[in-house]
């Protein structure tokens, strides 16, 4: 369009100056000529526009924002067109309480309070983008910085309203992803409305009270107490099965013993242990006194 408006001056330029100039006549067609050039080099530059990957072409004629888009790749187009390109890729809105990690250099952490009344810091990156074929209403109702008219805004304001269902407890255990889930759904229908897609929602961190994260500490300091005397019963429980099958067996080995052994028996093995005793080639001295059981003194000096 520069280059248009720069060939237009230079014709008026010279039909004015070299109107009433009979000497510089010679040089109208030249002018001409050079104004003729710089119009056609700004109309093909104005009617080609090339459109980068990940992004869209909206096109503006005299502040009226057409519907359709322009996708990726080069394009002839009307040379009065301004073509207002706007990113379709991923992009991602931190919100950190950790400096120059968030979107903000500041803390900007979103606090909520939950349903018991505690307030609850929460740490969230939101990955959204623009709908390519929405584009045109987006920057038309709202403009180019939507981040800070929509997703900031909207993104806060859903949690908040989402956190005074949960307590403070349940954000930080067990529910966490049914929190999170329902936020998602939340902020996605908004999003829609506006032309944005929310792709993903990571709650990065939840951070509780001092008190709370004591009175968690000590339940699960004592869950662990319980569970190791509990271990602990068990092996005691398990020792004293052992002691008394061990017991059971010897008492069922003394019974054995008990009833199967005869006086009869008993000599047998007695006559046997005196015969190896005998063969045996240590000296030995055997007395033999009244009784069934002899002494047996050994006779090496």
């Amino acid at each position: 369009m520069f280059l248009i408006i720069i060939g237009i001056l230079i014709l008026v330029a010279t039909m004015i100056a070299l109107k009433d100039n009979p000497a510089l006549a010679k040089f109208r067609s030249v002018g001409r000529i050079v104004g003729f050039l710089f119009i056609l080099l700004g109309i093909i530059t104005s009617s080609v526009k090339q459109i980068d990957p990940g992004e869209v072409g909206i096109k503006i004629l005299f502040g009226n924002i057409q519907q359709d888009v322009l996708g990726s790749g080069l394009h002839f187009v009307n040379p009065l067109l301004e073509i207002k390109k706007m990113d379709v890729k991923t992009q991602n809105y931190t919100m950190t309480g950790v400096n120059d990690e968030g979107s903000q250099s500041a803390d900007d952490a979103i606090r909520v309070l939950t349903s018991d009344g505690l307030e609850v810091t929460i740490d969230l990156t939101v990955l959204y983008r623009l709908i390519g074929a929405d584009a045109p209403r987006l920057l038309r109702e709202t403009g180019d910085d939507y981040r800070d008219k929509i997703v900031r805004p909207i993104t806060r304001t859903k949690i908040r309203d989402n956190a005074v269902y949960y307590q403070a407890v349940d954000l930080f255990g067990s529910k966490r992803d049914v929190f999170q889930q329902r936020i998602y759904k939340s902020i996605e229908e908004d999003f829609k409305k506006r032309g944005l897609m929310l792709e993903q929602l990571l709650v990065r961190n939840i951070t509780l009270p001092n008190s709370v994260k004591a009175s968690i500490e000590s339940k699960i300091n004592a869950e662990q107490d319980a569970k190791k005397m509990e271990f602990v019963l068990l092996k005691e429980k398990q020792e004293a099965e052992r002691k008394r099958v061990e017991a059971q067996g010897i008492a069922d080995y003394q019974r054995i013993i008990n009833t199967g052994l005869t006086d009869q028996q008993l000599q047998y093995e007695q006559i046997k242990a005196m015969k190896e005793l005998a063969l045996s080639t240590n000296a030995k001295v055997i007395v033999m006194g009244k009784g069934n059981t002899p002494i047996i003194i050994d006779g090496k000096q």
